[in-house]
């Protein structure tokens, strides 16, 4: 996987990913199915990057692979320097850019550009 795939490619990949877990495993999708509550069907469907987030995590769970979740998308702490900037208190959403700032920043870079 790499950062130009698409969505759809980096789904199949997991997918792909988790059949070679449960092969390893030496389960059957009926097994593994059984074990997480799922249908067979689901987990072809996993297997093959259609699912949701949700479905895919208990695969993982049968499988014993959470601890892989980790190493997937690890803990983002807050900014040290929006803390600063915020006094001490953690972010909780993005901010808001203004249209009219960015008119006018607009307006002053084709200034700018203006000889």
């Amino acid at each position: 996987m790499n950062s130009n795939d698409s969505p759809r490619a980096i789904a199949e990949t997991l997918g792909r990913r988790l059949k070679q877990a449960r092969l390893n495993a030496n389960l059957s999708q009926e097994a593994l199915a059984l074990m997480v509550g799922l249908s067979k069907n689901t987990i072809v469907n996993v297997e093959a990057g259609r699912t949701k987030l949700e479905t895919m995590i208990a695969v993982m769970q049968g499988l014993g692979l959470l601890d892989q979740l980790a190493l997937f998308l690890p803990e983002q702490p807050a900014s040290p320097i929006q803390i600063a900037k915020m006094k001490g208190t953690e972010r909780k959403r993005a901010s808001k850019k203004s249209l009219e700032s960015d008119k006018l920043s607009n307006k002053k870079a084709e200034s700018e550009l203006e000889w």
